[in-house]
């Protein structure tokens, strides 16, 4: 099943490449978006948005599936991912409904109050600082310009539908679930990473990995892409699955 896994997220992101397989009709967006396909709920969880998305992922898949697999059997396996993977992405959802009502009224405050400074502050917030950097300054000299005060709200409008519509990809929310799995099940497994040449316990990598999930969460950058509560839906629902799992099987022994 692993095996199975990594040659369809490769074939769907040659796919994607090839212009075959679209981010508008496959990846998940928001219910409210014109672009949203209930199928996307999981279609999404196979596509990825670049080389290193995907390598990132599938490494993971191929480095820790296997023991899973084993573990539950190739039927278990593929229902922990594909539950795990529309669970992050519900996760994720709703985090993102709060935060885009939070985007709306702060976008409609501004097209009824613009400023130069509330204009600078939108973009740095949203896209990053520096951004529309040219207008802002030209804005600043010239704020009773009603040219750079409608360009202004052009540019608002613009950032607030491209994030509206911005879609989720990639198989990171099953990704974690199944670091999650396997810290659960094989605990003090001792694992050797790259980037830090020294042994780790299973379960200590996986505590590390959901702390920073979590911080960068909460404290998320201006363009910052990563979709961090997916991350944090796949591990809860993983956590979830295989305390229930076990439970079950420990009724179904006695």
């Amino acid at each position: 099943m692993v095996r199975n896994l990594l040659i369809i997220n490769v074939v769907v992101f040659l796919l994607q490449n090839a212009g075959v397989v679209s981010a508008e009709g496959f990846a998940l967006h928001y219910f409210g978006s014109d672009y949203f396909r209930p199928v996307q709920l999981f279609t999404h969880m196979f596509m990825h948005g670049s080389w290193g998305h995907l390598f990132s992922n599938m490494f993971s898949l191929f480095i820790f599936g296997p023991m899973l697999e084993r573990f539950w059997g190739p039927q278990r396996f593929l229902i922990f991912y594909l539950i795990t993977g529309l669970g992050a992405s519900l996760l994720y959802t709703g985090v993102r409904a709060f935060e885009l009502h939070n985007l709306a009224q702060e976008t409609e405050t501004y097209l009824n109050n613009p400023s130069p400074v509330a204009f600078n502050n939108y973009m740095d917030e949203h896209l990053g600082t520096g951004a529309g950097r040219d207008l802002a300054v030209a804005y600043l000299r010239n704020p009773e310009n009603t040219d750079y005060v409608e360009a202004s709200r052009e540019m608002v409008s613009r950032v607030y539908n491209a994030v509206y519509n911005s879609p989720l990809l990639g198989a990171s929310g099953a990704i974690f679930a199944i670091l999650m799995a396997f810290g659960l099940l094989f605990p003090n497994l001792e694992l050797m990473l790259l980037f830090l040449p020294v042994p780790i316990k299973a379960k200590y990598f996986v505590l590390f990995y959901g702390a920073y999930e979590l911080y960068a969460g909460f404290n998320r950058t201006p363009g910052d892409n990563v979709a961090h509560f997916a991350h944090l839906g796949g591990m809860l629902f993983a956590y979830i699955m295989v305390r229930m799992w076990q439970r079950n099987d420990y009724q179904d022994n006695f």
